[in-house]
């Protein structure tokens, strides 16, 4: 019997899990998704919001955080950060089992730092050390202000997730960050064989962006056969973007460059597929999974998404296909769409995303705690 979940593993590539909360740790959920192929976890500011402020799971941990005279920002610290390190020891055994390839969770620096590098290393050492585990890997974006703070974080040896990539130019800048980073830890004797790092490529996103783009100048388009082009160019954009970022990928990482690192132990910074649930119901709601399967590849599927791709999800091999996404690109330029001016946006648009739900989040916090005391949460602007 198919089971297409795992069946992954069987095209090269790990399955991770893109939510975490409380009550999967607690109650034996996180066991249940990992008896179904998962091998990792991602989390992110939203996921956190919803998380600690949409339920009460952690208003047992809250009472204790106000009772020791804890302030929101430390008690946002320990709450999360314990929900990190938890889920790193469950996942310790598949980190054993895979050599540190897999059995890693990701949790993200503030996005208040996304465009400030010395703070974003400051935090990510410090989460780094707070946790203390082998397994974990600390999210830092692929902005301007971010580059050089993952190249100095891998040079310590501190495994990265690189997130709120959307772009070719994103992902050389992440790669060459990620090399250099171990060029500079080699140079100083360091070992390089445990450190780990993904590359986190938003999908689904650029689509809603693009068809957006492409809706408008259908509407707009005088003529049978240009508006036909143009249809024929929706929900093509992200794939295509990924498949483009994939043979980059394979370039980069077959390099005689890094060959050269491989033989000390380096590690290829693996593509990871986010932002793959379909966003538009008119597409199939297992498209993008479908669509970028392929070895040294991880997927990050929100539980939805999982579950509909473990009911009827196709599994085989469909990254590779560059000749194509260079045709469908051609296309977009062709027509007017500016896929470096959308993508950026989509980067810009993503911290300050995550930016409001930590804001809400820590209000959130505030809210519970001051509950707690029994007074009225301070009002922040």
């Amino acid at each position: 019997m198919s089971e297409p979940l795992k069946d992954l593993a069987r095209e090269g590539q790990s399955l991770w899990l893109d939510n975490i909360h409380r009550g999967l740790l607690t109650g034996g959920g996180l066991k249940a998704f990992m008896d179904r192929g998962v091998v990792g976890i991602t989390s992110n500011p939203t996921i956190f919001e919803k998380a600690i402020n949409g339920s009460s799971d952690y208003d047992g941990a809250i009472r204790d955080l106000v009772g020791a005279n804890r302030d929101v920002a430390t008690a946002y610290e320990r709450l999360v950060l314990y929900d990190i390190g938890r889920a790193a020891d469950l996942m310790r055994p598949v980190y054993e089992a895979t050599q540190g390839v897999d059995g890693r969770v990701s949790v993200e620096v503030s996005p208040d730092l996304a465009h400030d590098t010395d703070g974003t290393i400051e935090e990510a050492r410090r989460f780094w050390n707070m946790l203390g585990r082998p397994n974990i890997m600390i999210k830092v974006p692929a902005t301007p202000e971010g580059i050089p703070a993952i190249r100095q974080l891998i040079s310590e040896g501190v495994s990265v997730n690189v997130t709120l990539m959307f772009s070719l130019a994103h992902y050389d800048q992440v790669a060459e960050a990620y090399i250099a980073g171990i060029e500079d830890r080699l140079e100083r004797g360091g070992a390089v064989d445990r450190i780990g790092s993904v590359a986190s490529f938003f999908v689904s996103r650029v689509d809603t962006a693009v068809d957006a783009i492409l809706e408008e100048k259908i509407a707009q388009a005088d003529g049978a056969e240009r508006k036909a082009a143009l249809e024929a160019l929706l929900g093509k954009a992200a794939i295509a973007n990924a498949q483009l970022a994939y043979d980059r990928f394979q370039e980069v990482f077959h390099s005689p460059r890094f060959e050269r690192l491989a033989r000390e132990g380096a590690r290829v910074q693996r593509p990871l597929w986010a932002s793959t649930s379909t966003k538009n119901p008119r597409y199939r709601d297992v498209m993008y999974v479908e669509a970028l399967i392929g070895p040294d590849t991880v997927d990050t599927m929100p539980e939805a998404t999982m579950t509909a791709f473990a009911d009827h999800g196709v599994v085989q091999r469909t990254l590779g296909k560059a000749d194509e996404a260079r045709r469908v690109f051609a296309e977009l330029a062709a027509q007017g769409v500016d896929m470096a001016a959308v993508t950026q946006k989509l980067q810009d648009d993503g911290v300050a995303s995550f930016s409001r739900s930590f804001a809400t989040l820590l209000q959130g916090i505030e809210a519970k705690m001051a509950a707690v005391r029994g007074v009225a949460p301070a009002v922040r602007s």
